[in-house]
């Protein structure tokens, strides 16, 4: 359960989280060269394998309980007219993931992954963050602790998942506070808005830089982000806690991941980019948190899909590693 009440204390804690073992890395490095193919021979299913192995402190592990969390929250930006779709969209699509209708139920299960869906006030859109901060204090905490409290302690590997009509906006407008640049350079379009959406999309996201001057990567979830963000925010860092690594998904997913790496350098080391989204500035994200994706499918849905879609990578990765016969057990001869 999450021990903070304030984001002095939140960032605190992820000032002092712990780190994968060094045991366990070069137990499975040294695995990884007796395995019965040429050194290198699977690229970055070899290094995938590793840093798993270090972050489950396991040489040989393997992943049996993958969790999917969406989280889903509205947001008062949409007053602006800043998407193709109506605020009421967001708590449909809610219904639709708890009848298993959506995208991410279908990946979820052919992952073998458990998925949870948790609303955030929907009723409450966050304030318009054109006219005032998104939230407060204690609602930017509320979701964190949410996200935080979402995690099982007893899952091996986390993707997280957004819906939030909107969210693209407030996603852009994170991203544009930390990383620095003009709003155009990290706005796209979304759900499809077309020409004149997103210039109305840009100027929203200016309007929200110009009024705010946060001072630091938590003050700038608070005031230009969404619950959304904040949960899929504590959530990771909860994983941290639970030496759970995270697969993270796309722009809006790694808007908010990029706060915690803001706030404390290496918070996000227990996490790999699960894919490359089709939202142009997705790459520039990945690059200010160091990340490279494992997929680049053209996707832009969202709902943690495509990180989803990559469990089945990092399965695979971990399979190989675990499974594979030694040249000693294979009675192979080696190079």
């Amino acid at each position: 359960m999450a021990n903070f009440t304030t984001l002095a204390q939140f960032s605190d804690i992820l000032g002092a989280q712990g780190a994968a073992s060094d045991a366990a890395i070069t137990s499975a490095r040294e695995h990884n060269g007796q395995l019965t193919k040429p050194p290198g021979a699977l690229g970055r299913l070899e290094d995938l394998a590793i840093w798993y192995a270090g972050w489950r402190n396991d040489p040989r592990p393997q992943i049996a309980a993958p969790q999917v969390i969406v989280f889903a929250g509205n947001h008062g930006v949409c007053a602006q007219g800043v998407s193709a779709f109506p605020s009421e969209v967001t708590v449909q699509m809610v219904a639709n993931f708890q009848h298993g209708g959506a995208a991410i139920n279908q990946l979820a299960k052919e992952a073998g992954a458990k998925m949870d869906v948790h609303a955030l006030d929907l009723d409450t859109p966050t304030a318009d963050f054109t006219q005032a901060p998104a939230m407060t204090e204690t609602e930017v905490v509320a979701a964190l602790v949410t996200g935080w409290d979402a995690v099982d302690p007893n899952a091996d590997l986390l993707v997280v998942g957004e819906m939030g009509i909107g969210n693209t906006t407030a996603a852009a407008a994170v991203a544009a506070a930390i990383f620095g640049g003009e709003a155009g350079d990290w706005t796209g379009r979304g759900t499809g808005v077309d020409d004149a959406g997103l210039a109305i999309k840009t100027r929203v996201v200016a309007e929200g830089l110009a009024l705010h001057a946060p001072n630091s990567p938590l003050e700038v979830l608070r005031c230009l982000g969404g619950r959304e963000l904040a949960a899929m925010a504590g959530a990771i860092a909860a994983a941290r806690s639970y030496n759970i690594p995270v697969i993270l998904d796309g722009f809006i997913c790694s808007a908010a991941a990029a706060v915690l790496e803001k706030t404390a350098a290496g918070a996000l080391d227990h996490c790999v980019a699960g894919h490359l989204s089709d939202e142009g500035a997705h790459r520039n994200i990945l690059d200010g948190i160091g990340k490279a994706p494992l997929l680049d499918m053209g996707m832009r849905l969202g709902e943690g899909s495509g990180a989803t879609l990559a469990i089945l990578v990092l399965k695979g990765a971990v399979a190989c590693h675990s499974g594979m016969a030694t040249f000693a057990e294979a009675g192979v001869a080696a190079g």
